[in-house]
């Protein structure tokens, strides 16, 4: 057991060097920090910090992934669906359909999208509890 817990603390260790070498990375003026301005100046891509945030999360939930699936090995279930789905497409199923929800949202409703953010968590709470 101890050595998980070393692979845990590593692990939380590396993700908030992460975090915080992405927060000292967002551009700074007079009046504080310029959270959609670009990280890159001159970047062939606008990596501002909403986008590169979204892609830092999505690469911790796959590294918590596969250290869950070493960790704790899991056979396929059978849900609502009527096919066998294990932990992985649970997951690529609640980002392809949280996807779809905030397309939606932002047709019906534009931005902000906090409350699309609220459907997405039930979505997921939901998926991962009957699919």
């Amino acid at each position: 057991m101890t050595q998980w817990r070393w692979i845990y603390g590593a692990t939380a260790c590396l993700f908030f060097a992460g975090l915080a070498a992405l927060l000292l990375s967002v551009p700074r003026a007079g009046d504080g920090m310029q959270w959609t301005r670009p990280l890159i100046d001159g970047g062939w891509m606008a990596w501002t910090f909403p986008v590169a945030l979204f892609f830092y999360s999505l690469g911790a939930v796959l590294v918590v992934f596969s250290i869950l699936a070493i960790r704790f090995p899991e056979t396929p279930r059978r849900g609502i669906l009527g096919m066998q789905t294990t932990r992985g497409d649970r997951l690529f199923i609640t980002l392809l359909g949280s996807a779809f929800i905030n397309l939606i949202w932002l047709y019906f409703f534009g931005a902000p999208l906090t409350g699309a953010l609220i459907v997405c968590l039930l979505y997921l709470l939901s998926v991962f509890r009957w699919v």
